[in-house]
């Protein structure tokens, strides 16, 4: 028998679990996502991706600003609902919200519970080097992603492979991971099991501070900074490129060779100094322009081996 469910969700992460369901026949009685907010050059506003979806669908949507009140509670107990699916919502949900459902409230996170609990797992993943990720589904309690889970699936982190990478294949996995979960539910068969007390770490989100690429650091480092803020926010340096100094945005590198002062152009191929070893850019983004090939960038650039970055 199909489950009545509220989903709660917000980013393009989200939109595949919510098609997902509702293809495979559960109802859907209500979705909660985040106000639209503005976008574009006309700053006009934008629904979010599971808004949009969810409207196409037909499912009522609801765009709150707090779940704190009473008349958020109210409404939200009125749906009757089985079970909340909540995706990335952006919200924190209050007791009376996570005790309204009748299974409680499953949350789909994108990391290998306890290690990076918190708003940006992804990035926080790839930023550190680590080498494997993935999704669980957990049961939803008040803490900040503390509460046990039901299902996880893992994968490894490709050496090369970037935020948006990641988030794209996680985002599908995620989705048929919540199927079999609530597949698991309907049967009476979804399980739990506490998150382990040792390893927890946070992932925060993302300061415009730590985009900037700090050359003094190892190559590693660098490399692992670049491919984890690509393609959003973008790790980026400064430099004089024959108008001014300009920012510039890194969306691919890769381990180079060589060896030089920190920020020092090593070759014409932008092979770029570290402080132990070096990067080579391959993908980059001026300000006001499209992303291009390093040999493209350097045709328009004045960046000639030595400069300083």
């Amino acid at each position: 028998m199909p489950l009545r469910i509220v989903f709660m969700g917000t980013p393009d992460f989200a939109a595949p679990t919510l098609a997902a369901i509702i293809g495979q026949g559960h109802e859907v009685v209500a979705c909660y996502t985040r106000a639209p907010a503005k976008a574009g050059r006309g700053m006009a506003l934008k629904p979010s991706p599971v808004h949009a979806l969810a409207e196409s669908f037909g499912v009522p949507v609801f765009t709150p600003k707090t779940l704190r009140t009473d008349e958020a509670a109210i409404q939200f107990d009125s749906f009757g609902a089985d079970v909340a699916v909540v995706v990335a919502y952006g919200l924190l949900l209050p007791k009376p919200i996570l005790d309204a459902p009748r299974d409680g409230c499953l949350n789909l996170h994108a990391s290998l519970l306890p290690r990076w609990r918190g708003a940006a797992p992804i990035h926080r993943a790839v930023m550190s080097g680590d080498r494997e990720s993935g999704v669980m589904v957990m049961r939803m309690e008040e803490g900040l992603d503390t509460g046990p889970v039901a299902l996880v699936d893992r994968v490894a982190i490709g050496a090369e492979e970037t935020t948006g990478q990641l988030h794209d294949r996680l985002k599908a996995l995620g989705a048929d991971l919540m199927l079999r979960a609530l597949a698991a539910l309907e049967r009476g068969s979804l399980s739990f099991t506490p998150q382990a007390e040792e390893g927890v770490t946070y992932a925060k989100k993302i300061l415009n501070d730590e985009a900037r690429i700090d050359w003094s650091k190892s190559a590693r480092e660098v490399h692992d900074l670049i491919r984890g803020l690509s393609p959003f926010p973008g790790a980026f340096f400064e430099a004089d490129l024959g108008k001014g100094v300009e920012r510039v945005k890194v969306l691919r590198a890769t381990l180079g060779e060589g060896s030089g002062a920190a920020g020092a152009v090593l070759d014409d191929r932008l092979a770029i100094a570290c402080g132990d070893g070096a990067v080579r850019l391959i993908e980059v983004q001026r300000a006001g322009s499209r992303p291009m090939a390093a040999d493209e960038f350097l045709r328009g650039a004045r960046l000639a081996p030595g400069a300083r970055l």
